[in-house]
């Protein structure tokens, strides 16, 4: 029988929804009823944050309002406690308006009515205290908005100020006042992220005008040796009376200038990949790996006449072995070719606070302690001060740079007060 009743009255449902449709569903999706949808809803206020704390503040209001009225209402008829309440009108006294003509005695109110035909006392208090609670639900709701509104002060001034904060004012902060709140906690917050925003852009600035100057003198340094090359060549060919030697000349200089540019654009791969960080990670012993490279250079040191000094001991690091190497090689041929004749070269390896240390010293012409960080520059000399400095490219200290910063090593450059510089590498922990 439930069955049945169930699908007779789903029947009557789809019956009246199939009927009613098209008379009303269609009109709804009209575009007459689409833009009067759109009108209406622009014209409504909109759901802010001050508003809502407006009418949550009303609603709580209300609800605490109207249950203080119900328990005062249930208290006065006395069914909290299971019985009805009495109130007793009586004479003023003696000399006083008595009780009402044709009236036998006090009148009694007996559960909410009463003999006489008198409005009920209890309804006049509900009715009256109803109204209080309407008007003071009016005045509830203008002083939450007014409220709200000076909560959320702050909050729309850290608004515009953070809308005028472009890329050009970065450097521009919120700076809060006022206690420690979620607000102030909100906008120290955003001046956090101001702060590491302007600094990523400085150093993409910063990067990217490097890069430039990179470039720049990439283009010059392969210019040089492209230059050389060309005009050996065209001498030769404007001589019809070149022979043999002449031409031999000419190619063994230019072979020479290949070389060069071989060896550049060997740096410049090197440098670009100690940039773009590891591939591979393996043990490695500094210690193994400089003894190799000071005895592939000795008959330069000899040729030199440098006095070495080694102090090397174990020192074992993770990373890329021909990239470890490599840094090695650079800090001895530049130990090598910026000396004096006769200098000294120290080479030690070892390990201090659980870290891998390499340290390079080297006799030489004095370095200015300012000069120090843009020697760590690409293509950055000295100057004439340096010994042969056209031997290299200005890559040397910036390739051991970069290569360190791969291998999350910390670079220390000191220059000795006698000449010379000292280079520490200090690795991370295995």
């Amino acid at each position: 029988m439930a069955t049945m009743r169930a699908r007779s009255w789903a029947g009557v449902r789809f019956w009246v929804t199939a009927r009613l449709r098209p008379w009303v569903g269609a009109p709804l999706r009209t575009p007459a009823a689409i833009r009067l949808r759109s009108r209406v809803a622009a014209r409504l206020p909109r759901r802010t944050v001050r508003l809502r704390l407006t009418v949550l503040y009303a609603a709580l209001f209300l609800v605490s309002g109207a249950a203080l009225l119900a328990i005062t209402y249930l208290l006065l008829t006395h069914k909290l406690f299971g019985g009805a309440a009495t109130l007793t009108v009586q004479g003023a006294g003696p000399g006083g308006p008595g009780p009402p003509p044709g009236a036998a005695g006090p009148t009694r109110v007996v559960g909410g009515a009463t003999g006489t035909g008198t409005p009920p006392p209890l309804r006049q208090v509900l009715y009256l205290s109803s109204l209080t609670l309407g008007g003071m639900l009016a005045v509830s709701i203008v002083a939450g908005w007014l409220m709200a509104g000076r909560v959320l002060r702050p909050l729309r001034t850290m608004t515009v100020a953070t809308r005028q904060i472009s890329e050009a004012s970065l450097h521009r902060r919120l700076a809060v006042t006022g206690p420690g709140d979620e607000l102030k906690d909100l906008a120290d917050t955003i001046d956090g992220l101001l702060g590491r925003l302007d600094a990523a852009f400085d150093a993409q600035r910063d990067a990217l005008a490097a890069q430039r100057q990179f470039v720049a003198n990439a283009s010059h340094e392969l210019r040089g040796p492209l230059t050389l090359e060309r005009a050996a060549l065209e001498i030769a060919l404007a001589d019809p009376d070149a022979g043999a030697p002449a031409l031999r000349s000419t190619c063994e200089r230019v072979l020479a200038a290949s070389k060069q540019q071989e060896r550049l654009i060997d740096a410049l791969l090197v440098l670009a990949r100690g940039q773009r960080g590891l591939d591979r990670s393996e043990p490695v012993d500094l210690a193994a790996v400089a003894d190799e490279v000071l005895l592939a250079r000795q008959a330069e040191i000899c040729r030199r006449g440098l006095q070495v000094w080694t102090g090397l001991h174990p020192a074992a690091v993770r990373g890329d072995t021909r990239l470890v190497e490599r840094l090695i090689v650079n800090l001895v041929d530049n130990a090598i070719r910026h000396n004096l004749p006769g200098g000294r070269v120290e080479i030690a390896t070892g390990t201090g606070t659980g870290r891998a240390v390499l340290a390079v010293t080297n006799t030489g012409p004095a370095v200015p302690p300012a000069e120090v960080d843009r020697l760590l520059r690409p293509f950055q000399r000295l100057g004439a001060d340096r010994v042969d400095h056209n031997d290299g490219h200005g890559l040397g200290l910036s390739i051991v740079a970069a290569i360190a910063a791969a291998h999350a090593a910390e670079l220390r450059v000191h220059p000795r007060p006698t000449g010379g510089l000292t280079v520490e590498v200090h690795f991370a922990p295995r």
